[in-house]
């Protein structure tokens, strides 16, 4: 063949590689397709399942019980969950007895029993997560013998038979952002030597042409990056451009599972900002392998990664608090705990056989697809026989926190819908008791917002509504003083036991030392305090809009860090504040004593604009982190696996070691 012609057949190899990447955009960054089925069961409905439990009784076809051979964890968990409800029933049947008691009688005996009623199921709701919080920090100081450890398996192999897919559902994300991260782990897992074990699939979503354009070229410039690290094997790096966006992130990992699942025993899935060490992928594996009953493990993920004074409040809440109530749910759920969505491993086998999510029927917000896949997923694994752990001491699984409270609160905006839609799941046959309870507190983390709102309402217009007939404060005031400290032990003893097992376990100088501990303790205290209430109204929103079926604009939080506007806050939060300051005014007409009972939730609200600015602020962010407030130990000596995501994003002067 001349060179004429054998130019004509390049150019012809060329003109039909382009038709086919033209016609078929995935034929060339993922691998030959292995399909399998994952077909979801429609739900019976909340009213229908509940009629088909009551007919089982009735006929004495009720559920199987559990095996008398039962492993031990689950005898554990039996115990632990009736102590934990035995203690929150009595610790809020006291509280709210002292309630009673201080009560005035305001001569509207339905009011008065409104407010009672309202401030029972309240009080219940604080104090079990009081006593989650009590069991985690015994977890911390003491250990827990029945949790699933990463230590048991440390010194294992990890089967080359079994490989693992590692998939990242993307939607118009920061591209930068997402690939910085990705290369951090692919990097990190080929440095455990176990590369070969594992494949990465970017799955997108993305519907903006010129982030689609951004992410393959992301792609392609990830896999040549590793390629040319050739002194270890890499991870092999797919990417796939969905054409038909159905379900969201649900839909994309039911997509993977059809068309790849068949080739993995299982996968770990990602969120667009995770970032996790290989040495934590390589532990999921082996905690996988080692556990067959194991249907989703789940890792304690750690915040990291802005530096406004609202990212870091939030971060070091979790490190210190935060993590005592995950351990204490560990503590009572064991193996039938719950998932968060991502950076956990799934078997695959029984995930697509059993986790296939059919949309709720009827109309409105909360019917359609499900928008908070993860609890139901949780749910239907558990229902299957699989169980579900979360793995609290195993460490390099990290997420990024919102930026500011404006992101945080359009996140909580889908989350709301998403968890008061799974409400309706709660009585669907065969779930176990502890995932109906998950489901259940799931929409109270949000419901609890119009009741906390509801109950401060009523008591004004109570107080308001005349001179209380009841004996004076006087006569009562052994009964109030004693529920003022049952209600400031319950609200902030679990702050104190946070910083006191970083004390006694000498963990204070990865916080910048005792003082700085204790600094930042307060100094995250204060916010949270003054943020709680501007919480509870757009809770209350997001309820009232999610139960009317207003419809919600399904975006991502931003992933890269930027002062909020002055007219952004002023557009989102004015409003607000301005109702508020009518209600002020017109509450001080009728009685200015009021407003002092007032204060501690109106004033953070008429400051919710200047508050939002100033809490995003990059520049105080970053002094706050150079006077070592907020500090916690992933900033004061930084992982490998941080260090590099940061570096690949372009922005390691900002989070460089203590």
């Amino acid at each position: 063949m001349d060179a004429h012609s054998s130019s004509r057949v390049g150019l012809h190899e060329t003109r039909s590689w382009a038709e086919r990447e033209q016609r078929h955009p995935n034929a060339f960054t993922a691998p030959p397709l292995r399909r399998g089925s994952m077909v979801p069961v429609p739900w019976r409905g909340f009213w229908n399942s509940l009629g088909t439990a009551a007919l089982m009784r009735l006929t004495g076809r009720a559920p199987a019980r559990a095996p008398q051979h039962a492993p031990a964890w689950q005898h554990a968990a039996t115990r632990r969950r009736q102590v934990f409800v035995l203690l929150s029933l009595a610790t809020s049947a006291v509280a709210t007895a002292l309630f009673a008691s201080v009560q005035p009688a305001y001569g509207s005996a339905w009011l008065e029993y409104g407010q009672l009623a309202l401030f029972a199921l309240l009080s219940l709701w604080v104090t079990t997560g009081f006593y989650t919080a009590m069991m985690g920090a015994w977890v911390l100081l003491r250990g827990d013998a029945h949790a699933l450890s990463a230590r048991s398996v440390a010194g294992r192999e990890l089967s080359p038979q079994a490989r693992t897919a590692i998939v990242m559902p993307i939607c118009n994300e920061d591209v930068t952002t997402v690939f910085a991260g990705l290369r951090a782990t692919c990097e990190s897992l080929a440095a455990t030597g176990n590369a070969r074990s594992f494949d990465v699939f970017v799955l997108s979503d993305s519907y903006d042409p010129e982030i689609a354009a951004a992410e393959r070229a992301a792609w392609e410039e990830l896999r040549t990056a590793l390629a040319t690290q050739a002194q270890q094997p890499q991870v092999e790096v797919y990417y796939r451009l969905r054409q038909r966006r159905t379900q969201r992130k649900a839909g994309n990992v039911a997509d993977f599972c059809r068309r790849w699942g068949r080739d993995y025993e299982s996968m770990v899935v990602l969120d667009a900002d995770s970032v996790m060490s290989g040495h934590c992928l390589v532990t999921l594996a082996k905690l996988m392998q080692a556990h067959p009953r194991a249907g989703i493990i789940q890792t304690a993920t750690q915040g990291i990664g802005h530096v406004t004074l609202h990212a870091r409040a939030q971060q070091f809440a979790s490190r210190v608090t935060g993590r005592l109530f995950t351990l204490g749910m560990q503590f009572w759920q064991l193996g039938e705990s719950h998932y968060w969505g991502h950076n956990a491993i799934i078997r695959i086998e029984p995930f697509m056989r059993h986790c296939a999510l059919a949309p709720i029927r009827g109309k409105g917000g909360l019917s359609g697809g499900i928008l908070s896949h993860d609890f139901v997923e949780a749910a239907l694994m558990r229902r299957a026989g699989w169980e579900v752990w979360l793995v609290p001491d195993l460490g390099g699984s990290y997420e990024q926190q919102p930026p500011d409270l404006l992101a945080e609160l359009q996140r909580d905006r889908r989350w709301c819908q998403g968890n008061l839609q799974n409400a309706q799941l709660i009585a669907e046959p065969g779930l176990h008791s502890v995932h109906r309870a998950m489901l259940l507190t799931g929409a109270m983390a949000y419901l609890s917002a119009p009741l906390w709102l509801a109950f401060i309402t009523l008591g004004t217009a109570l107080w308001l509504s005349g001179a209380p007939v009841a004996a004076g404060w006087s006569a009562v005031s052994g009964q109030l003083l004693a529920l003022w400290a049952l209600t400031l032990c319950v609200l902030f003893l679990p702050r104190v036991m946070g910083v006191l097992a970083i004390l006694l376990k000498g963990e204070q100088r990865q916080f910048g030392g005792t003082g700085n501990l204790l600094a930042g303790a307060l100094l995250e205290s204060t916010l949270a305090i003054l943020q709680a209430p501007i919480r509870m109204l757009a809770h209350s929103l997001f309820v009232l809009a999610a139960l009317t079926g207003l419809s919600l604009d399904w975006k991502s939080p931003p992933r890269e860090a930027a002062a909020v506007p002055w007219k952004d806050a002023a557009r989102r939060l004015a409003p607000m504040s301005l109702v508020v300051l009518a209600l002020a005014l017109a509450v001080a007409a009728l009685d200015g004593s009021a407003l002092v009972w007032l204060l501690p939730i109106g004033l953070p609200l008429l400051l919710a604009v200047p508050l939002t600015v100033l809490t995003s602020q990059i520049a105080l962010g970053r002094s706050v982190r150079e006077h070592r407030w907020l500090l916690i130990p992933e900033e004061a000596w930084s992982p490998q696996v941080l260090r590099r995501a940061w570096l690949h994003a372009g922005r390691p002067a900002r989070h460089g070691a203590a």
